[in-house]
């Protein structure tokens, strides 16, 4: 079986996952993993399917198909996790300014770092007023790194951004 990454763009509709869900159900495939949302009046997502090796170019052509509905992009990837490898999430909080991701993925980037999620957002201050951002991140650690040394940089930026930071040893 051949594991394929789609990222999907269009316009927020009724019925775009199903008619997703459908095009790789008709050519053999299983929808295996996925994350997906409205944002800004776009349906965006990420997806993983599997599907048969002699049916990988027909589900390819399919999903272009649907270029007037959706723009899919796929990527063909047999890469597995690494059973040894550890985890770590952690949430960044703080009022909201331009660069806080850019100094966060850095941070983890100069040690090795490689992101599993990220999710976003940007909320009301409920007492002070403005606006705050929000990120929660789960990041694999390569062998030989130390979580109490990502720890001390990431609260060394945080004290330097004005972020709050917590993390969790997954």
């Amino acid at each position: 079986m051949a594991h394929l990454v789609l990222t999907i763009v269009g316009d927020d509709r009724s019925g775009l996952v199903q008619t997703l869900a459908d095009t790789v159900a008709t050519h053999g495939g299983n929808w295996e993993r996925s994350e997906m949302a409205e944002l800004a009046g776009a349906f965006a997502g990420i997806a993983l399917v599997s599907v048969p090796d002699d049916r990988v170019d027909a589900l390819r052509a399919a999903l272009d198909g649907l270029g007037g509905l959706l723009r899919i992009t796929t990527h063909e990837s047999s890469a597995r996790a690494d059973a040894a490898t550890r985890h770590v999430t952690f949430t960044v909080l703080g009022n909201d300014r331009p660069g806080i991701v850019r100094d966060v993925t850095g941070t983890l980037a100069a040690r090795g770092l490689s992101i599993d999620s990220l999710t976003s957002r940007t909320l009301d201050a409920p007492m002070a007023g403005g606006t705050l951002f929000e990120a929660i991140l789960a990041v694999r650690v390569p062998p030989g790194v130390e979580t109490a040394t990502i720890t001390e940089d990431l609260e060394r930026l945080a004290g330097e951004i004005q972020v709050d930071l917590a993390v969790t040893d997954v």
